[in-house]
């Protein structure tokens, strides 16, 4: 058990202000990716599997709070403070739309067909982009009873769901009537609410608590009581036998998804983990820090027999091999090639940090 403990993740660095928000796309026939949303104001683009940097976002002037991809890895949007949410070529780099809001912009999703993306921020107010009409007004449904924190769309896009910066519960809104239709209770309020990739659950995280509702009908399946405050949790997407939290005190925590004892626990980053995300396989998962810094987490040992190559991976990340396909040798290494990027010119760094102080 102890062996199990014991993780050298790869280090992303590039981000000059804490990082606040992690997206994976679903895996495409070029692999899978992982965007960032930091408070520098530049969202960036990287291999979800070697955590290497593709590509940096620049054209927002303030604190970027939430970024995503689409389905299929082309596009990213972002929202920011500067009171407007952009759509990306993801491929280029280039700022496609950019739709201005009335107050900070603080969650953005796609939907899963790709054709709308869905925003949410102070104003209170949820709106739909038509992104195959990009210069119509968007669509409004019922004003949120508070500021928008998190969204994210379920049921092949029939419904909508958010949680608010201000109060406790997760909201539910029915894309049909525009009506909230169901409220998760909670006492806190939900500081990550994500997903399940099979849509069985949607985990969220309030105060010191990881809870699992059933996203169907809607019933609480399982609280868990953490050791501190977290602000973020994600379920392993493929066997959905263990879950991710990451919080005040610095650390990531594995937990097993049955019990809620802890499996693991991984220490490294030098601040509060504000989000913690499962690659599309669950073989890792990554945590952004107040620190500045991307995290990547090779999975553990797997159990019950879930893989036929569960040996050979256990054997595989001991030796350093990323994934069971890339073998990048000691992850000391890979961390200082990481390190070593330089992600744009000294002129574009002393930039991106002269807009981002005081535009928070």
């Amino acid at each position: 058990m102890d062996k199990k403990k014991v993780a050298v993740p790869l280090v992303c660095h590039g981000h000059s202000r804490p990082v606040v928000d992690l997206f994976y796309s679903p895996t495409t026939p070029d692999g899978f990716f992982l965007i960032s949303a930091s408070k520098d104001s530049s969202p960036m683009l990287r291999n979800g599997e070697t955590g290497d940097w593709i590509g940096t976002f620049e054209g927002h002037k303030g604190a970027v709070w939430s970024s995503c991809l689409d389905t299929n890895a082309l596009r990213a949007a972002s929202a920011s403070a500067d009171f407007t949410a952009k759509v990306w070529d993801a491929l280029t780099g280039d700022e496609l739309h950019s739709f201005e809001h009335k107050h900070i912009v603080r969650a953005c999703a796609f939907s899963e067909d790709t054709h709308l993306l869905l925003t949410g921020g102070l104003e209170k107010i949820l709106r739909i982009y038509d992104l195959n009409r990009p210069d119509a007004p968007p669509r409004e449904v019922d004003k949120s009873p508070g500021s928008v924190r998190t969204l994210a769309w379920l049921h092949s896009d029939q419904t909508i769901l958010g949680s608010c910066t201000d109060m406790g519960g997760v909201r539910l809104w029915d894309v049909r009537s525009g009506k909230i239709v169901q409220t998760l209770e909670t006492k806190s309020s939900v500081t990550s609410a994500e997903v399940s990739q099979d849509g069985r659950y949607i985990t969220t995280a309030d105060g010191s608590t990881v809870k699992f509702w059933d996203a169907n009908h809607f019933g609480l399946v399982k609280s868990y009581n953490m050791s501190c405050t977290v602000e973020s949790a994600s379920l392993e997407p493929k066997y959905g036998n263990k879950f991710i939290a990451g919080g005040e005190d610095m650390w990531v925590h594995v937990f097993d998804f049955h019990t809620g004892q802890e499996i693991a626990c991984n220490k490294g980053h030098h601040g509060p983990v504000h989000c913690v995300r499962f690659s599309p396989g669950g073989e890792s998962y990554a945590s952004g820090s107040e620190d500045g810094t991307i995290r990547i987490w090779q999975t553990g040992p797997l159990t019950n027999d879930e893989s036929e190559g569960g040996a050979a991976a256990t054997a595989a990340a001991a030796n350093g091999t990323v994934a069971g396909k890339v073998n990048v040798g000691a992850a000391e290494e890979v961390s200082r090639k990481i390190e070593g990027f330089h992600i744009s010119g000294d002129e574009g760094k002393t930039k991106e940090k002269d807009e981002a102080a005081g535009k928070e």
